[in-house]
């Protein structure tokens, strides 16, 4: 006996969804209990930190940064380097500099209310598409096709397209948009990414208790586990840089301010040299912050991984009495480096000198 996928309608298909999450949906610190608006400001300030990011590490960000700045206004008029240092271990710190700079935008131009549609909502720094869909459809019930991850295998899964990511993106954001419903758009946005997150997951689907799984193609044909496909990825090169730490006669450790634009653009670094993949043509050494020092090379090596690049860091130390002043850096004492807006890469380059300097 052949079995087949139940031909269910697109309104079927959302009202099943809609009944499934009103019995089993997730609280989550930024998501409004039922019968209360959502504040578009806490649904926007949630998506961008959920951008590449697991709800779980979110959730302490989130409590702190709203605790700190309730409202777009207050976080408009907060200083760049206090919203850096609550953001340092997120990552992708472009976010947080494009966070700071449109809650300016949204206070000043808009009198602190975003916009309530799609369009309006792309016009806002650091607001993209997905962004744009999700507050759109969450903040103002606007009936809005949210395309993430978890939307993503699900509709793969659900119509069987086999195409792989990323070229099938259009794709699927069009059969999403045939079952997107008009009413209780912004519980539906929410509902879908909570099927992807607890119930059509990337291994162990649990078909059994999804509301789709009659009408989904790839678990009829058995192959649920084997979508979305995806384009095999490039393998990522390794790029290679020394950092410099140095520690002045009170015991401070001097960063330096990386440029605003670029990688971890506006961040606290320790001292390095360029990160390069091809062997230098000069002395790292050459780049040290500060002359005079005698450097010594630490044991080890601090590696990290970047969304396009490894990188691996050789950490030299130094010492000097007097610290001297250096351009775009400052010696900061070692029982404040928590206010230091240190990246995660950064923070392991100072527990590995730490660790071998104590």
């Amino acid at each position: 006996m052949t079995h087949t996928a139940a031909p269910i309608s697109s309104p079927d298909l959302a009202r099943r969804l809609l009944a499934w999450y009103d019995r089993h949906r997730r609280r989550l610190p930024w998501r409004a209990e039922p019968g209360e608006l959502a504040d578009p400001y806490r649904v926007w300030l949630s998506e961008i930190m959920l951008q590449q990011t697991t709800v779980a590490t979110v959730g302490p960000y989130f409590q702190r940064f709203t605790s700190r700045w309730p409202s777009v206004e207050s976080l408009a008029s907060a200083d760049l380097d206090d919203v850096l240092t609550e953001w340092a271990g997120l990552g992708y710190y472009a976010r947080a500099r494009n966070l700071h700079r449109c809650a300016g935008v949204v206070a000043m131009e808009h009198g602190g209310r975003f916009p309530d549609t799609e369009e309006g909502l792309k016009t806002l720094p650091g607001v993209g598409d997905y962004t744009a869909a999700a507050v759109a459809a969450i903040a103002f019930d606007r009936p809005a096709t949210i395309l993430d991850g978890n939307v993503e295998r699900v509709i793969a899964r659900l119509r069987l397209v086999t195409d792989p990511l990323p070229g099938s993106k259009p794709k699927l954001k069009a059969l999403a948009a045939r079952i997107t419903p008009m009413e209780r758009a912004g519980d539906y946005a929410q509902a879908i990414m909570d099927l992807g997150a607890t119930v059509c997951t990337p291994r162990k689907p649990k078909c059994l208790t999804c509301p789709w799984s009659d009408a989904c193609v790839a678990r009829v044909e058995g192959v649920a586990e084997d979508l979305p496909a995806k384009t095999p990825k490039k393998a990522k090169p390794t790029r290679r840089g020394t950092c410099f730490f140095v520690t002045d006669g009170q015991g401070a450790i001097l960063l330096r301010r990386r440029v605003e634009s670029g990688l971890l653009g506006g961040m606290q670094e320790v001292p390095s040299s360029p990160w390069i993949e091809e062997a230098e043509t000069v002395s790292a050494r050459d780049h040290a912050p500060v002359a005079g020092v005698a450097w010594r090379e630490l044991p080890g090596m601090v590696r990290h991984t970047f969304t396009h690049f490894h990188l691996e860091l050789t950490v030299l130390a130094g010492r000097v009495e007097t610290g001297p002043e250096v351009a775009d850096a400052r010696w900061w004492p070692v029982e404040r480096l928590g206010e230091a807006a240190l990246p995660t890469v950064m923070a392991k380059v100072v527990r590995h000198a730490m660790g071998h300097l104590s």
